[in-house]
């Protein structure tokens, strides 16, 4: 996606008065809003005809949980991110969203200007969360990363093998930092470290950033 294309957004919140002030701060500030819903199910079938860039969703929703919408459409949507917008800041909240696909976490207290950069930096894949939870996050991956792996069996595939940029760019990316940030480290452009990132994740058979964190902490780049 360039920096000129009008970012695609749909809503997701049981409670009407709250989407439609949703829908009107992003409509307001240059977000396309493609479409609303108001349940689980509701949003899943909204989502697949809508195809919105970025899925600004609640968790706690009637018919079908946040969780499952985001681990459907993750999985099904190209190019989809989500972005959680929950009045919930319990730990297992997020990891359970974060583990189900989702770009970023935001609390529901965050200000309206928050919201809209939020939805800018997820539609480029920049995980973005409240501050206090982006450290919950990567110390699970940690920890997921410190268990014993399981035995490997003797037709495993060879693991696929990443130009120098590409390590450089995925080093970068475990230790937390933006696009924006990696591009002025390396001296490229933003839109040279988001195809370093697209072409890393379709060697690895990878979705999100997300999973993307969780690979290169598992193999210590994140130390480099």
């Amino acid at each position: 996606m360039t920096e000129q294309q009008t970012i695609k957004v749909m809503v997701v919140d049981d409670h009407p008065m709250w989407r439609d002030a949703v829908a009107r701060d992003l409509t307001a500030a240059g977000f396309e809003v493609v479409a609303t819903a108001g349940d689980g199910a509701q949003a899943v079938r909204r989502a697949k005809a809508a195809a919105p860039d970025v899925l600004v969703l609640d968790l706690n929703l009637p018919e079908l949980p946040g969780v499952q919408v985001c681990k459907e459409l993750v999985g099904t949507l190209t190019g989809l991110r989500v972005l959680v917008l929950s009045a919930s800041g319990e730990h297992a909240d997020v990891l359970e969203a974060v583990k189900s696909g989702a770009t970023g976490y935001l609390l529901k207290s965050a200000s309206t200007e928050e919201l809209t950069d939020a939805v800018r930096r997820t539609a480029v894949g920049d995980p973005v969360f409240t501050p206090g939870l982006a450290g919950l996050v990567l110390g699970e991956y940690r920890r997921l990363a410190s268990e014993p792996a399981p035995a490997a069996g003797t037709d495993e595939p060879k693991a696929p093998q990443l130009t120098e940029r590409e390590t450089e760019v995925l080093r970068l990316v475990a230790k937390g930092l933006s696009y924006k940030q990696i591009a002025e480290r390396l001296v490229i452009s933003h839109r040279t470290v988001q195809n370093h990132v697209q072409n890393t994740l379709g060697k690895l058979q990878l979705h999100n950033r997300v999973e993307l964190v969780r690979y290169a902490i598992e193999r210590g780049l994140d130390d480099a």
